[in-house]
């Protein structure tokens, strides 16, 4: 069972349309005991990162998340999703993350002329190549919305990078756990192929 992690924050219905558009069914929950029942686990998101942490904590879900990436089964973050993984971020203040990735969550340093927020399709460059981006070829689009983008610490975790005021981290791959900056919900073809090969994960 695929679940969707609802915290409140992120296109949580759009996610779930592009699973079953792949032939894969998931759930949209904030029942921690359905994370613990999942196979996968999806945590979406769009917003504030202090928000989202404190959502998830009022909840009660940060220990069944943890829980979750720590029993070994797959799990896919993304775009706030992504950040939250990391330990820090400097979005209105200083926020503590769920610290499962060491780095910080930054805003874009834009020269003048370049828009903030990074908003629309981009290029993937990939670095490592994770099972999820099988039939993935390098240099395809993918569609971002986002003002701040994470800083691993661990260069070994960086699956793709993409360009924009310079080089970011898109997408970081470690064991079972990948999250990516871009949607792929919102990404086409790719996007949703993306999401196959992650619904297919042994």
């Amino acid at each position: 069972m695929i679940v969707i992690v609802d915290y409140g924050m992120g296109n949580l219905r759009s996610v779930q349309k592009a699973f079953e558009h792949v032939g894969h069914a998931a759930t949209v929950t904030d029942d921690p005991n359905r994370l613990a029942e999942a196979s996968k686990v999806v945590l979406p998101g769009v917003g504030a990162f202090a928000d989202a942490m404190q959502e998830l904590r009022e909840r009660g879900l940060v220990a069944p998340l943890l829980d979750s990436i720590e029993s070994g089964k797959p799990f896919l973050g993304i775009c706030l999703g992504l950040q939250i993984l990391f330990d820090v971020s400097y979005e209105d203040g200083r926020h503590e993350g769920l610290g499962v990735l060491r780095g910080e969550v930054v805003r874009f340093d834009a020269p003048q002329g370049v828009k903030v927020p990074h908003m629309g399709w981009n290029q993937i460059a990939i670095r490592r190549r994770p099972p999820i981006l099988e039939g993935i070829e390098d240099g395809c689009h993918f569609y971002f919305v986002h003002s701040y983008y994470v800083v691993p610490t661990e260069p070994e975790v960086v699956a793709t990078e993409t360009d924009y005021a310079g080089t970011f981290t898109s997408m970081v791959w470690r064991e079972h756990l990948y999250a990516t900056q871009f949607h792929p919900e919102k990404s086409q073809a790719h996007g949703l192929r993306l999401l196959k090969n992650f619904a297919e994960l042994g």
